[in-house]
Formats: C-alpha cells, sequence, structure tokens
C-alpha cells in the first residue's frame, strides 16, 4: 500500500497562504489533510519525494503554472446537477416569469453562476429554460459561468460526467433528453452546451469584463472567505446586479450585517437577495 506523504505545520501555513493571496479562499489550519491527500499526485508526477519538496521549490520560484496547480487542487469544487432544489423552483416558478414580464421590450436577459466549477450549475439553468421557456430561444440570454480554475473549466466546457455525477440531483428525463452515453459517462447535447458562455475569472480581481445582470448565482461560494473578502464581493455584486435583479446564495449564507443594501426574500422554501426600494 502507498504510503501518504506528510505535510508539515510550517508546510501547510505556506499553502494556506498562497491559497489566499491567490483567491481570497481560506484553508483552516484544520484542513492539512486536503493537502496530504490533493497534492501527493502533484508531487510524485513532477519527480518530488515529498509534498515538502514540492513546497520548497514552489517557495523558492517565481509564480507560475506550477503554484496555480497547486492553489487549483486545494480549493473545493463540490457541486451537483440542481443542487438544493429549491433555488432553481423559485427561477423556474417566480424569477425568471417576473423578469420575462419586466424585459419584454428589451427582449434580453443576463444570468451569471459565479464559481462554476464542472458546470453541473450552469447547465441545470439552461435546461431549465429549455423545458420551460421556450420563448426566449427568440431573446438574447447569455447565461455566464466562471471559475479562477482553468482545470474545472476545462470539464465544464467538456461536458461529460460519470455515473455518480449523473445520478446527483439531474433527473431521469433531463438525462435522457440531454445527454447521450459515452462510454461509461454521459455526454451533454451541443443544444444545451452551447447555450453557456464559460470564462475564467478570479472572483477578488476585476468584473470589468461582465454586463449588468439580471440573475446572479454566487452560492456556496462566501463561505469560503473572510468577512472583509465577503463585503467586498457583495459590495462587487451590488455595483453588478440590475436595480430589480435577484442573488442567490448558498442555504448556509447570508448578506445580514455583512452588506445592509440587500433585503431577504422567501419564495416558497427558496431564499434570494434583491437591492431594497426595488
Amino acid at each position: 500500500m502507498k504510503s501518504v506523504m506528510a505535510v508539515s505545520t510550517t508546510e501547510f501555513d505556506y499553502l494556506r497562504q498562497l491559497v489566499y493571496d491567490y483567491s481570497c479562499v481560506v484553508l483552516y489550519a484544520d484542513k492539512t489533510y486536503l493537502a496530504e491527500l490533493h497534492l501527493q499526485p502533484i508531487a510524485e508526477s513532477r519527480g518530488f519525494a515529498s509534498i515538502g519538496d514540492l513546497v520548497s521549490y514552489l517557495r523558492n520560484q517565481t509564480f507560475g503554472n506550477l503554484h496555480i496547480q497547486v492553489i487549483e487542487a486545494l480549493v473545493t469544487n463540490e457541486t451537483s446537477f440542481f443542487r438544493d432544489v429549491y433555488p432553481f423552483e423559485a427561477l423556474k416558478c417566480v424569477v425568471l416569469p417576473e423578469l420575462i414580464e419586466k424585459r419584454a421590450m428589451q427582449r434580453s436577459l443576463n444570468i451569471w453562476c459565479a464559481a462554476c466549477s464542472n458546470g453541473q450549475e450552469p447547465y441545470s439553468i439552461a435546461m431549465l429554460i429549455r423545458e420551460h421557456f421556450p420563448m426566449l430561444a427568440t431573446w438574447s440570454v447569455r447565461l455566464i459561468a466562471s471559475d479562477f480554475s482553468t482545470k474545472v473549466l476545462a470539464r465544464a466546457r467538456k461536458g461529460c460526467y460519470n455515473q455518480m455525477e449523473i445520478k446527483r440531483g439531474l433527473p431521469q428525463l433531463l438525462r435522457e433528453k440531454y445527454f447521450h452515453k459515452l462510454n461509461n459517462n454521459w455526454q451533454i447535447k451541443e443544444e444545451i452546451s452551447q447555450m453557456v458562455d464559460f470564462r475564467q475569472m478570479n472572483l477578488v480581481q476585476s468584473w470589468s469584463s461582465l454586463p449588468e445582470i439580471d440573475v446572479i448565482f454566487l452560492r456556496n461560494i462566501l463561505i469560503y472567505f473572510d468577512i472583509p473578502t465577503k463585503k467586498a464581493l457583495l459590495k462587487k455584486v451590488r455595483q453588478q446586479l440590475r436595480p430589480d435583479g435577484f442573488l442567490f446564495l448558498g442555504s448556509g449564507e447570508t448578506t445580514i450585517n455583512l452588506d445592509e443594501s440587500f433585503e431577504r426574500v422567501q419564495f416558497d422554501k427558496s431564499i434570494c437577495y434583491r437591492l431594497h426600494n426595488t
């Protein structure tokens, strides 16, 4: 049985700072197992005898591709199709019908999935639109999906998922309609993949490439940031979101005590946030 490469406290402190400096994601001191689990393959593939040797090398090199590879390996990419289901029900039953009515003259909508990981969230929204809002086929609908990791974006663009990923949240009817079997995996069909504009973007850097957004999915992201970064991101959301737009956060996240410009709105079992006085 292959032995696990250990990570010292000093080495992990360096890795935590590396991740924070690049992404503002906070790795807590008790998460050394993440480094041991995810960095051992990188160390071995690069010919290092230990993760410690990998860290020593990183310390003495100008920031580059290997640093980014290590950072991407340490940041969580948990996601699934129609995750938590209720935000998607709210999108279908309340949010999109309201926006379609309000945007009838412009006939355009902009939706953004921030930190989209392997693509299940934006593809879920694309399938929802295709299933329930056929009238939007003649509109200008921009479904933007971003992540700072080029590795997960490559997977997202490919749109190929294993059996376990497909079983997590994807109804069988949608699987049969919008995917086809590819060996032991499932490949999303082009009619859905072409609806999504995947782009590399670090949330703590400039958002200048984005248009004004009607619906922002910033779900299960704030939990990884410290309070100053949460406040900074919500300020940027406030500037990017249209005055009557909608913000979806994760079930364990809130704007309360972080940014008083937002009000909490509940639709059945789903909660979202809107700017005051909309």
